[in-house]
C-alpha cells in the first residue's frame, strides 16, 4: 500500500480524474495528498479533498508566487489548518533557480507561512531550490518550533542540506527524478537518507517516472518511484513499502483519521 505524499490533481490533464482514481487505487494507493501552491488553486485542492474520500490536501504560497501572497491568502490558510482534510502548510519555500518572485519577498513569505505552522501546530511541504544557504538559515529560526516537522519534498540540493534537514527531525520526499540518469547526486542523497525518514512522491504532472517519461506524470506512476529507491539502498521493496507508509502518517498526522 503507498501514501501519494505530493501532487497536483488540478493541473493533470490526460485523464478525466475518475479515471485517474480508478487507477490509483489499482496501483495500491489509498491516500493522495494535493498541494496548495497559488492564490488561483487553494479553493480547488480543497474543493477536491471535500468531493473525494481517499484525497487530502494542504494550503500554501509557492515561492514563485510569493509576490503575489496577501491577507487573504495567509487568513484562508490559518482559517482552514482546522479542518480534518487539511494535512499541511505548504507549499512553501525558496527557489532562487527562477526567481520568479524577489528572493527577499521569497524569505517574508516562507517565514510568514512557518509561523503560520507553528501557530496551528501542522507540519511543512517545503520547496527549496539553489537557496541551500538561506533554506538551512531561515529552518534555523523556526525548526524548534515546528513540532510536526514537516518535508522537504523534491530533493535536488546538497549533501549538507539534506544532513541538515535529516538531523533537525524532518522527512525528505523523492520523486520520479532518482529515475533519470543524470541524477546521480539525488540518488547519493538517497542512499544517505534512512528509510524511517523517506516519503514517495511523484509531483504529478512534473517528472514523470522512467520507464514513462515522455507522458504526463500521474500519482499512478509512485510504484517506480519506490522500486528506485529500493534498488539504490539494496533494501527489499517490500519491507519498504511498508515503512514509508508509515513515514507518511507520521509525518502527515491528520492523513490517519
Amino acid at each position: 500500500m503507498y501514501i501519494e505524499t505530493h501532487c497536483h490533481l488540478d493541473y493533470l490533464k490526460e485523464l478525466p480524474l475518475e479515471d485517474i482514481l480508478l487507477k490509483i487505487k489499482e496501483a495500491g494507493i489509498s491516500k493522495v495528498v494535493t498541494i496548495g501552491v497559488d492564490p488561483d488553486n487553494l479553493d480547488k485542492v480543497r474543493d477536491l479533498a471535500q468531493k473525494y474520500t481517499e484525497i487530502y490536501f494542504s494550503q500554501g504560497i509557492h515561492p514563485h508566487d510569493a509576490k503575489e501572497a496577501t491577507e487573504t491568502e495567509f487568513n484562508k490558510i490559518i482559517s482552514r489548518s482546522k479542518e480534518s482534510k487539511m494535512i499541511a502548510v505548504g507549499e512553501i519555500g525558496l527557489d532562487y533557480h527562477y526567481n520568479n518572485s524577489p528572493p527577499e519577498i521569497q524569505r517574508a513569505v516562507f517565514e510568514k507561512q512557518l509561523q503560520i505552522a507553528c501557530d496551528n501546530d501542522l507540519p511543512v511541504i517545503i520547496h527549496t531550490r539553489e537557496a541551500d544557504a538561506d533554506t538551512e538559515a531561515i529552518l534555523k529560526n523556526f525548526s524548534s518550533r515546528l513540532k510536526r516537522k514537516g518535508v522537504v519534498h523534491s530533493f535536488t540540493s546538497s549533501k549538507e542540506l539534506a544532513e541538515f534537514i535529516l538531523s533537525e527531525g524532518f522527512f525528505i520526499g523523492f520523486n520520479g527524478i532518482i529515475t533519470f540518469k543524470k541524477a546521480q547526486n539525488v540518488q547519493e542523497i538517497v542512499k544517505i537518507t534512512p528509510s524511517e525518514r523517506i516519503l514517495f512522491e511523484t509531483d504529478s504532472p512534473f517528472l514523470t517516472p522512467m520507464p514513462h517519461r515522455g507522458k504526463e506524470n500521474a500519482p499512478y506512476y509512485l510504484p517506480f518511484v519506490a522500486a528506485k529507491v529500493a534498488e539504490l539502498k539494496g533494501t527489499d521493496l517490500e519491507e519498504l513499502k511498508i515503512q514509508v507508509f508509515e513515514n507518511s502518517l507520521r509525518c502527515f498526522t491528520k492523513l490517519t483519521g
